[in-house]
């Protein structure tokens, strides 16, 4: 009998309860009831430490990720997110970018990078056939076709899925998520968060 799949969701909102962790519940949902299991990470509550760039993760060629001199932990993160099927990302738009908490996890990401001294730019590690399906969300409180044009954080987000799964995520754009004190998502947002779920479970 094969394994029941297996998600999980990195969620870098300040505010559980709010729009990002309704969204990401919507997700979540519809995956439990394809049949498979489920992880919700809130970074806010993870001891994740800057980056501090000294790049000693990023020295060794081959696959997988460098190992970082930080002893925090990101490392039992990253190898939480390796035992699952699909990654979530998600994050509100602040100041027409990701959280710092996001940003801060994200940062630290570069481990999946190969960037010696001398070397211009980083280069993403071989995958070694590590594959996984990858959904971001982002919530902004601008129209969501403003997210594109006008921020970056759809960009981060996605070089991010990318580095973590290995190919390009869905996405979900929530806009005007800041109408209300207590923003409630539309149907239409909710059976599109449910569609996307399944489609991590297939």
């Amino acid at each position: 009998m094969s394994q029941p799949k297996r998600i999980i969701a990195l969620v870098g909102t300040y505010r559980k309860g709010g729009v990002i962790d309704s969204a990401v519940g919507e997700v979540l949902n519809a995956v439990r009831e394809e049949g498979a299991e489920t992880t919700t990470v809130y970074l806010i509550d993870e001891a994740i430490e800057f980056c501090t760039n000294c790049r000693r993760c990023t020295q060794e060629p081959g696959d997988g990720r460098g190992v970082c001199p930080t002893k925090d932990g990101m490392a039992a993160l990253l190898d939480l997110i390796d035992r699952h099927d699909a990654v979530v990302l998600a994050s509100p738009m602040n100041f027409f970018t990701v959280t710092a908490v996001m940003k801060r996890f994200i940062e630290r990401l570069v481990c999946f990078s190969y960037w010696p001294w001398g070397a211009g730019i980083p280069k993403a590690r071989p995958y070694a056939g590590r594959r996984k399906q990858g959904l971001v969300i982002i919530s902004t409180a601008a129209p969501s076709l403003m997210i594109m044009p006008f921020s970056h954080i759809a960009k981060i987000m996605k070089a991010a899925a990318l580095l973590l799964c290995g190919q390009k995520p869905k996405m979900l754009w929530i806009g005007l998520a800041a109408m209300e004190e207590h923003t409630v998502l539309s149907d239409k947002i909710k059976a599109k968060a449910r569609r996307l779920g399944r489609d991590l479970v297939k």
